[in-house]
């Protein structure tokens, strides 16, 4: 087995162990393959449904490194990363993620990732979404840019 898979493996059962939330582990891992950091699905310990193994693992890269930037790091993880996850990690900028279990593996034991794929194919039957007060919001960001606000 791959030692940063069975790393990210041994997060998952770690937080299963604690009954800190699903199946799920991760690492960060730099160029010179050091983990940076470690995480574990903590949903139910942290009652915060953003405490997905991914996120926890980025955000502990990102304070060990200073950065928000992980464009250097490589991410392992137990299972193929949700939507949310995805979105993470293309913000963090890592360009190579490797994962053991597919999103049908999860949606097998009961997690609805395959929902929010469908959400974002344009079959909204999840949440009222509707866009409101624009011309006023969109000053908001006008005086970001006109401001230089950075980019990332």
């Amino acid at each position: 087995m791959n030692k940063y898979m069975k790393k990210a493996k041994e997060n998952a059962d770690k937080g299963i162990a604690n009954k800190e939330g699903g199946p799920f582990g991760a690492v960060v891992v730099n160029k010179e393959g050091k983990i940076i950091a470690n995480g574990n699905n903590k949903v139910l310990k942290d009652k915060d449904p953003t405490a997905h193994a991914e996120i926890v693992a980025i955000r502990k890269a990102c304070k060990v490194l200073d950065t928000n930037d992980l464009s250097e790091c490589i991410l392992y993880t137990s299972c193929e990363p949700c939507p949310m996850c995805l979105s993470a990690i293309i913000w963090a900028n890592i360009k190579k993620v490797y994962y053991g279990c597919t999103k049908n593996d999860a949606a097998n034991i009961g997690f609805r990732d395959n929902d929010i794929y469908e959400f974002i194919k344009g079959n909204n039957n999840m949440i009222d979404l509707k866009q409101i007060d624009k011309d006023e919001c969109i000053e908001t960001m006008k005086n970001y840019q006109k401001d230089a606000g950075t980019i990332y």
